[in-house]
């Protein structure tokens, strides 16, 4: 056999070879990305998950039940579920304007009022309780004159109000403003050529435009809320029965060794977490939808 009719024989030989490889490698490479991923969800998300439900059922459901009735465990529910409940439609109402505003308009300004509602997304949440005590404590400017009308702001509920007002402040607005952006203006004005007030525009346009990012931002809200540690650590006080939020009494639990009960009260907070996981999931679905059409 000639030596380039030896050379074509390798080259056969050889080229299905490198094919075959290459094929596998495109295989191994997706099957080990999805390994890594499914590791690393189990070590971060799942495994804490587990470890927080087994530890609050360790001495039986009898004795979860029981910590979770005590008073001060009670408290700390009604607390955490009462901030939701002011702070929430305070920012929802707060992130349809603003986004309206920043999404329909151009104007001065404009720039600097988007950098301001991501400002407590870039301050740490310990920063932003210390900002309210500076402001409203009794070493403050108005500390005098709030300890002289018994003014309570700072270790009392309207500084923890305050505080997660803060922390929450961007989430409905930044859900909001993408979808209004990317949908223009041409139905609004439509509508408002065919004799439409700004009212009814708003109320049959563009608010079931907006329905599924809103309740996207309002779910993320609300999951902040709850579970918001730093700047109302820094500003409630610690005052059991009366300003400890479901993380404080988690940390108080456990600083004080209870850690079963601990656990008990964490596990609440696990569990509305995957509620609002759900539902956030959904949101994001019918949102892409939306968005889509």
């Amino acid at each position: 056999m000639s030596e380039s009719a030896s050379t074509l024989v390798l080259q056969g030989a050889v080229l299905p070879a490198r094919k075959t490889l290459a094929l596998s490698v495109r295989k191994l490479v997706p099957a080990a990305l999805i390994f890594i991923a499914l590791a690393y969800f189990t070590l971060i998300l799942f495994l804490p998950l587990v470890t927080v439900l087994v530890e609050a059922l360790d001495k039986g459901f009898a004795f979860y039940a029981e910590s979770l009735l005590e008073a001060e465990a009670l408290d700390a529910m009604k607390l955490t579920l009462l901030m939701a409940v002011l702070v929430v439609p305070l920012n929802a109402a707060f992130g349809i304007a603003a986004a309206w505003l920043l999404g329909k308009f151009r104007f001065p300004g404009r720039s600097i009022l988007l950098t301001l509602i991501d400002l407590p997304l870039s301050v740490s949440p310990v920063v932003a309780g210390l900002v309210f005590v500076l402001m409203f404590g009794a070493q403050s400017a108005l500390g005098p004159w709030l300890l002289e009308h018994d003014i309570k702001i700072i270790f009392a509920l309207p500084g923890i109000w305050l505080s997660s007002l803060f922390v929450t402040l961007p989430y409905v607005a930044r859900e909001v403003l993408p979808l209004l952006e990317a949908q223009g203006n041409e139905q609004e004005e439509s509508a408002v050529m065919l004799g439409a007030n700004g009212w009814q525009t708003f109320r049959y346009i563009s608010l079931p435009q907006m329905k599924w990012a809103l309740i996207h931002g309002v779910i993320l809200c609300n999951a902040r809320v709850m579970g918001e540690f730093g700047a109302v650590s820094v500003v409630s006080g610690h005052i059991r029965g009366e300003t400890n939020t479901l993380p404080l009494l988690v940390e108080i639990l456990y600083n004080e060794y209870q850690f079963t009960a601990a656990f008990a009260a964490a596990s609440v907070l696990a569990v509305l977490a995957l509620i609002t996981l759900v539902i956030k999931r959904v949101a994001v679905k019918n949102n892409a939808i939306v968005s889509e059409h």
